[in-house]
C-alpha cells in the first residue's frame, strides 16, 4: 500500500490580515493555538462573551438523533447450503490454517520488490521477478487456471474472470497487488526473522509483504480455490485483479489493468469493488470497521534554487541550499488548516461514536450537535460565508469540531482533515569548495477532502515569492515550459509540479436502507458484523495514501479500499508494521480474510444491488 506521511506537528492555523475587530479576534485565536493555549477560553477572554461556550449549551439540548446516522445493517449471511456450509466451516480448523501458513509464506519468499527506477518491461530485468510470481501462483491454485479465464495484462498484470451465470449482474471486482516496497539493505540485520523468508513462528507470518499486500491477495485466491473446489457457480461475474507496481504509483500495472477492463465491460460496468486498505480501530471504547470510502488527493512539488557558483573561498552571504533552507523553513512553520466536511467519512465515525460509543468525548459531542444545528440555520447559506469572506480576510473561522478531534486523536487523526506536506528528498552541491549553482527538493502533499492541489500551489507560490524578493531572485511558479530542453532560469527560483497529481478521488456511497434494497456497502457491512459480531460498528473510512483504485474510478462508484483480515488477540492489526523492519500479518487474521471474502462473494451473488 502507497502510505502517506504524518509528521508529529501540532495545527498552527494563520488567518490573513485584516483590519476589523473579528478578524483580529481570529488572529488572537490562532496565536493561542499555535502557543497550545486552551482555545474555548482564550477565546471568550479575548471577546469578553463566552460565544463558543454558550452555543455548545444552547446545542446541547439540541434533538440530533446521531443513530439515523450511522444506521447498521443486520449481520448479513449467505443462505444455507450444506457442502457449501462444510467447505466454510473447514476454514475454521487446523488442517486450513496450516495450509494457509505454507501459501502465504511462500508468497512472501518470492522476492517481488518494485522501484521508482524501474526501466520498460522486458529491458529492466528487474521485472522479471513477476514471472516467478505468477508460476508460483499458477503451481499454489491450480483449479483457479484451469477454470478460470486468465488474462495477462501489460505482461505481468493478472486479471482473472469468473464468468457468472446471469450476464445482467454486474461483476464483482477483488483486488490486491503481487509487488512490495525494497527492503534496504542496511535493514536486514534489525529483523527479527529475515525479510524475505516468511517465517511461521506460531502465531505471525514474518517478511516483506506479509501485511502489504500478499496477505489480501492469498487470501482471495483461497477463497476462490475453496470455492471452485466445493463446486458453487456464481450468478454474478467475479473478476480479481492484481496490479505489479502499486508501490511505485501503479502507472504500469493497474493503470493497463483498469484500461483492459474498461474495454472489456465498459464504464460504470461494475457492481463494487474491493482493494487493500483500512482495517480496524478501537477508539472510545468500541471496535470500528472503516471500510476505506475516499482517499485524499496527492502532489508532489519541485521546488528549484538557481543561483551563481564560484569558489567556496569567496561565498555568497546566502547559498543557493541556505535560500532553499529558508524556504523550506517557512514552509513547515505553517501548517494547512484542519478542518471536516462533512462528505469527510471521518465526520461519518463521529457521528457512529456519538450514537453507540459509551466512551465518547463529552466536548466531541457538544461540537457535533452545534455543528448540526448551525448546519440546519439559514444563516449558515451560502450567501452568509460569500458574506463573511468579503467583510473579514480571514477566509474561515477555525472549525473547532475538527480541532478538537485532532487534539484527541493526534497526528493520525488530524491528517484525515489536513491536507499535508512532507519535505521527502533533497539534492544539492557537488565539492565542498564550490557553490551549489543548483539545489532541488521535493515536498509531497496529500491533499484533504474539500481542497485541490491549487491550495497547495497558492500557498507555495506566496511563500516563495517573499524568499526571491529577500534575495533578489526571480520567481518562475507552475509555469509551463516552452520545450523539454528549456534552460533553467539563472538566479531564481522555479516551483513545479508532478505529472502524477492525483485529485480528492470520489466520496464512496455509505448508505444503509433497513427496510429498502441492499447497497455494495450494507453488504459490505452485513458480511463484516456477521463474521466478527454485533458489537462492531461499521464506518465509511478515509485513506490518508492511494491505492490502485485511483485507476478505476470510472467503473464504479461503489469502491472499497478494505483490509478485512483482522485478528482480536493481536495488538498489532493495524498497518504498523508495513514498509518498514518486522513486517508482519497474524495467521488468525488472515484466515479470518478468507472468511470474509467467502461471506462476501457469496452475498453479492444473493442480493440485488445496483
Amino acid at each position: 500500500m502507497e502510505k502517506g506521511i504524518s509528521l508529529p506537528v501540532a495545527y498552527t492555523p494563520t488567518p490573513a490580515p485584516a483590519s476589523n475587530n473579528r478578524c483580529k479576534s481570529l488572529k488572537t485565536v490562532a496565536k493561542a493555538l499555535a502557543l497550545g493555549l486552551p482555545l474555548y477560553a482564550l477565546y471568550a477572554w479575548h471577546t469578553n462573551q463566552a460565544v463558543l461556550p454558550s452555543a455548545l449549551s444552547r446545542s446541547s439540548s439540541a434533538n440530533v438523533n446521531f443513530a439515523s446516522q450511522c444506521v447498521q445493517p443486520s449481520p448479513l449471511k449467505p443462505s444455507q447450503n450444506d457442502k457449501l456450509d462444510q467447505a466454510y466451516d473447514f476454514l475454521s480448523t487446523e488442517a486450513f490454517l496450516n495450509t494457509s501458513v505454507a501459501r502465504l509464506s511462500g508468497a512472501v519468499r518470492v522476492k517481488s520488490e518494485s522501484f521508482d527506477d524501474l526501466g520498460a518491461i522486458g529491458e529492466d530485468p528487474r521485472w522479471d521477478v513477476f514471472y516467478d510470481f505468477a508460476a508460483y501462483l499458477e503451481k499454489t491454485f491450480p483449479l483457479i487456471h484451469s477454470k478460470l479465464q486468465v488474462d495477462k495484462v501489460n505482461t505481468h498484470g493478472l486479471l482473472y474472470t469468473w464468468q457468472g451465470s446471469n450476464k445482467d449482474l454486474k461483476p464483482t471486482l477483488l483486488m490486491a497487488h503481487q509487488d512490495t516496497v525494497p527492503v534496504p539493505p542496511e535493514t536486514i540485520p534489525a529483523w527479527t526473522h529475515p525479510p524475505w523468508s516468511g517465517e511461521y513462528d506460531g502465531k505471525y507470518i514474518w517478511g516483506r509483504g506479509a501485511g502489504d499486500c500478499k496477505n489480501q491477495l492469498i487470501a482471495i485466491m483461497e477463497t476462490v480455490e475453496l470455492l471452485l473446489e466445493s463446486g458453487w457457480e456464481p450468478k454474478r461475474t467475479i473478476l480479481l485483479s492484481f496490479g505489479f507496481d502499486e508501490e511505485c504509483s501503479g502507472r504500469q500495472g493497474a493503470a493497463s489493468l483498469s484500461k483492459f477492463i474498461e474495454e472489456r465491460y465498459g464504464k460504470d460496468s461494475l457492481a463494487v469493488i474491493v482493494d487493500e486498505g483500512s482495517t480496524f480501530e478501537k477508539t472510545w471504547g468500541t471496535l470500528f470497521a472503516k471500510p476505506g470510502t475516499a482517499e485524499k488527493g496527492y502532489s508532489d512539488i519541485y521546488i528549484t534554487v538557481r543561483m551563481p557558483g564560484g569558489h567556496s573561498s569567496i561565498p555568497s552571504d546566502h547559498t543557493s541550499i541556505g535560500v532553499l533552507s529558508e524556504l523550506i523553513t517557512r514552509i513547515e512553520a505553517e501548517q494547512y488548516r484542519t478542518h471536516l466536511e462533512e462528505e469527510n467519512p471521518y465526520f461519518t465515525q463521529l457521528q457512529c461514536g456519538a450514537a453507540h460509543s459509551p466512551q465518547f468525548s463529552h466536548k466531541l459531542k457538544k461540537l457535533l450537535r452545534a455543528h448540526h444545528r448551525h448546519s440546519s440555520s439559514p444563516s449558515s447559506s451560502s450567501g452568509r460565508q460569500q458574506q463573511h469572506s468579503e467583510t473579514c480576510k480571514a477566509k474561515v473561522k477555525p472549525d473547532y469540531l475538527a480541532l478538537e478531534a485532532a487534539a484527541q486523536g493526534g497526528p493520525a487523526i488530524k491528517y484525515l482533515m489536513q491536507t499535508s506536506q512532507a519535505v521527502d528528498v533533497i539534492a544539492g552541491g557537488v565539492k565542498v569548495n564550490a557553490l551549489p549553482e543548483r539545489v532541488q527538493v521535493t515536498v509531497n502533499h496529500r491533499i484533504n477532502i474539500g481542497e485541490t492541489p491549487q491550495v497547495v500551489y497558492d500557498r507555495l507560490t506566496k511563500l516563495a515569492a517573499h524568499v526571491a524578493k529577500k534575495h533578489n531572485l526571480s520567481l518562475h511558479a507552475f509555469e509551463s515550459p516552452s520545450s523539454s530542453t528549456e534552460i533553467e532560469p539563472a538566479n531564481s527560483i522555479i516551483l513545479t509540479k508532478s505529472d502524477h497529481e492525483l485529485l480528492v478521488a470520489p466520496v464512496t456511497p455509505s448508505q444503509v436502507n433497513p427496510h429498502g434494497p441492499a447497497t455494495p456497502f450494507s453488504v459490505l457491512a452485513g458480511t463484516t458484523r456477521a463474521l466478527y459480531g454485533e458489537e462492531v460498528i461499521v464506518t465509511p473510512g478515509i485513506m490518508t495514501g492511494n491505492t490502485d483504485t485511483r485507476y478505476y474510478w470510472d467503473l464504479t462508484k461503489h469502491i472499497f479500499r478494505w483490509g478485512p483480515g483482522y485478528d482480536p488477540a493481536d495488538d498489532d492489526s493495524g498497518l504498523g508494521s508495513i514498509h518498514t523492519v518486522n513486517e508482519r500479518v497474524s495467521v488468525r487474521g488472515h484466515v479470518n480474510g478468507v472468511k470474509w471474502f467467502w461471506m462476501f462473494l457469496r452475498n453479492m451473488d444473493e442480493v440485488d444491488v445496483e
